[in-house]
């Protein structure tokens, strides 16, 4: 056997350098693939549409910590109070005694526990349907149950000011989507001219507008539906426990119980806790745990989230006097502004926007109200199409908090200066 004999050196054909390394050397005359994020934050800066977090150092409640600062907080979203509560503490810590700190797996493998269905019983019971299913958030509620319902061959139609995960959700499905304007029933019944092109439609709309405290014309939405053969899909997020005699929601406060439609709702605001739900039949909720991919492919919600908005949902049953007196201090408070000339946007709940002409106004008075010891963020687009003040109401406010937060505005003259 003859011995390999060595190639010449311009014969030897060199492998391709690995991705990784392959531009190694050009380092100092190419630009990095990521410098676009740097100019794209500039702009962010620019447009005062910039955001960053602010770390609360305290529990939750009516006034909280903010860079060592106690502040009147209006900006919650926990309506009732319950997310301090003790009781809601002690049963999520007693579940993490019995089941863990996590669920170790999806809901269809190693996941379920007992206490999803307890709480799935519960949610069905407060909402008076046949069947409900939890997510591990709102946010995958929304886009797991708008997928399974609908696809390419099917149409949707969206309220402009639907929430982000509901409008991911639609973008998601595939399917065609026609955004009506906000709330307005007449442009809904136009765009319903398309339905007869597709297979399903489904119209979709919060029910409380998170950033404007409007409600959705659920009573007008059901009856198209049923004209037009739709699905309807609510997401009661903001109005579960608010909204309604028993604080089931806005389906409960139209007097709409009972009529067919999907209910999506969380289990992070008003119920103290975290996590998202569905209600509705029980083969809307079969079908859901079968296609529902946010659900089928996720770990369950863990023991103590699962237990601490269980007893969330027992109390705002049981102690109808917190969502009294959060309707108290919603109207002294939306009083007041009204008497100080405020110009709010329209709003039928906790939720109360002071519309403002500009992001650097809103910026300008949202930092005013801190330095006075009160926390309520500017809001601005692109996440709103106007620039405000967003005030959310608990019902742990005190009126003296409520007569704070209107003086410091109306010394402010709502950030004009003096």
């Amino acid at each position: 056997m003859k011995a390999t004999q060595a190639l010449p050196l311009q014969a030897i054909r060199l492998r391709p350098l690995s991705p990784c390394l392959e531009f190694t050397g050009y380092a100092a005359v190419m630009a990095s693939a990521y410098d676009w994020l740097a100019h794209s934050l500039e702009t962010l800066h620019q447009a005062h549409w910039y955001r960053s977090v602010q770390a609360v150092t305290s529990g939750p409640g009516p006034v909280i910590q903010i860079d060592g600062r106690w502040l009147i907080n209006f900006a919650s979203n926990d309506y009732l109070g319950l997310a301090g509560d003790r009781r809601l503490i002690e049963a999520a810590v007693a579940a993490i005694r019995t089941w863990g700190t996590g669920s170790t797996g999806s809901r269809l493998l190693s996941g379920h526990r007992p206490l999803h269905q307890d709480l799935e019983t519960q949610i069905a019971a407060l909402k008076q349907t046949e069947a409900a299913i939890a997510f591990s958030s709102g946010y995958l509620a929304n886009l797991g149950t708008i997928a399974a319902l609908v696809g390419q061959r099917d149409l949707i139609l969206a309220d402009r000011y639907n929430h982000a995960s509901l409008k991911q959700g639609a973008k998601l499905s595939g399917a065609r989507v026609i955004e009506y304007e906000h709330n307005n029933v007449l442009d809904l019944r136009e765009k319903l001219q398309h339905r007869k092109r597709y297979r399903r439609c489904l119209i979709v709309s919060d029910s409380v507008f998170s950033m404007d405290g409007d409600l959705c014309p659920l009573p007008e939405l059901l009856a198209l539906g049923d004209t037009w053969n739709c699905m309807v899909l609510v997401d009661e997020a903001h109005a579960t426990g608010v909204l309604g005699a028993t604080g089931a929601g806005c389906v409960e406060a139209f007097g709409c119980t009972g009529r067919e439609l999907v209910q999506v709702g969380t289990l992070s605001k008003a119920l103290g806790s975290l996590g998202g739900y569905v209600a509705g039949s029980a083969k809307l909720i079969d079908y859901l745990r079968n296609r529902a991919s946010s659900w089928i492919y996720t770990t369950a919600l863990s023991p103590a989230d699962t237990a601490a908005a269980l007893a969330g949902i027992l109390l705002v049953q049981a102690e109808p006097e917190r969502r009294e007196k959060l309707w108290q201090n919603t109207t002294r408070l939306k009083a007041q502004l009204l008497d100080l000339g405020a110009d709010l946007l329209p709003s039928e709940s906790p939720i109360i926007g002071l519309k403002l002409p500009n992001p650097e106004r809103a910026l300008q008075l949202s930092q005013t109200l801190k330095l006075a010891g009160i926390f309520a963020p500017a809001i601005r687009p692109p996440t709103v199409p106007t620039s405000r003040l967003r005030f959310s109401v608990m019902a742990t406010h005190e009126p003296d908090r409520i007569d704070r937060l209107i003086a410091v505005l109306k010394a402010a003259k709502f950030g004009v200066a003096e």
